[in-house]
């Protein structure tokens, strides 16, 4: 298992910037991969960026350019930077863990952080 806790999130005005944090409880290097998750309210929650212990990463097409996720394996922590938000960037983020045992896949998310673009 593990617990992940995010922070980071709050209020900025379009065009401005944030970064969050996703602390793991245990070492990164034992999980497969690690992703940033969002949910607007009335919609689905939907892949926002991964990267994957070998470091690859993914974005979802409405985020490229604009954000970037790294992680700090000395402090187990993932980050997503996101520049240039706009207001369909507002939702609730959620940080996952996703640990492969034998054939089977295991999902682990956050509490959840609030970002909010407005002016």
């Amino acid at each position: 298992q593990v617990q992940l806790v995010e922070s980071g999130g709050g209020l900025v005005q379009p065009g401005g910037s944030l970064r969050l944090s996703c602390a793991a409880s245990r070492s990164i290097f034992t999980i497969n991969a690690m992703g940033w998750y969002r949910q607007a309210p009335g919609k689905q929650r939907e892949l926002v960026a991964l990267i994957t212990s070998g470091g690859s990463t993914n974005y979802a097409d409405s985020v490229k350019g604009r954000f970037t996720i790294s992680r700090d394996n000395a402090e187990n922590t993932v980050y997503l930077r996101m520049n240039n938000l706009k207001p369909e960037d507002t939702a609730v983020y959620y940080c996952n863990a996703h640990i492969i045992i034998m054939t089977s896949g295991y999902d682990y998310w956050g509490q959840g952080t609030q970002v909010t673009v407005s002016s």
